[in-house]
């Protein structure tokens, strides 16, 4: 392994965590006769390296992280350089699947990396989700799902607000609690 690769895997590009584990156990489980799955934020391709491997589905990853987008490249996976859904086409995936930065920070204490991009949600933990939900109807197929990790730090019941607000009813799939947070992945349907 490279220096620059190296370097990628250990600063640049999240790495699967419980969080991800709980995601794909999730979504594999749940998943049946989807064609197509979009995984945003896709990181080192872990969740959508799982998906293709335990489904019949062709999965397609995303992440606005260059090294994330080589890095999962390298393990197979067939990755766009993208902003959550925006170069996709409408109603193109029967499921989509979303581990997305979540922890609430201080604008005051945010640091200006890769790592940062992948973690912080903003002050409330939902300054990517938001903007997430309001887009992801768009390239979700009639009858799609949507599965979204959320965390308590983040507000489980403002996020299924917000869900409902785009159109989605929301229902919580799998739960895992740490001793700081419980993590709950929703399934949306419209």
């Amino acid at each position: 392994m490279g220096l620059e690769e190296q370097r990628d895997v250990e600063t640049d590009v999240y790495q699967p965590a419980e969080d991800s584990q709980l995601l794909a156990d999730a979504v594999c489980e749940r998943l049946e006769g989807a064609e197509r799955v979009l995984e945003v934020g896709t990181g080192s391709g872990f969740v959508a390296g799982r998906i293709a491997a335990e489904t019949d589905a062709r999965v397609i990853a995303s992440d606005l992280n260059p090294h994330a987008v080589r890095q999962a490249r390298g393990k197979g996976v067939e990755t766009v350089r993208a902003d959550l859904v925006s170069p996709f086409r409408d109603g193109s995936f029967d499921a989509v699947a979303f581990n997305p930065p979540y922890l609430p920070t201080d604008p005051e204490n945010e640091w200006d990396d890769w790592m940062e991009h992948a973690l912080s949600g903003g002050e409330d933990g939902r300054a990517v989700i938001d903007p997430f939900l309001e887009a992801v109807g768009r390239v979700l197929a009639p009858d799609g799902s949507v599965y979204l990790l959320v965390s308590s730090l983040t507000g489980v019941d403002e996020v299924v607000e917000q869900a409902g607000e785009a159109g989605f009813s929301a229902v919580a799939v799998a739960d895992e609690s740490f001793p700081f947070e419980t993590l709950t992945v929703l399934e949306l349907l419209r």
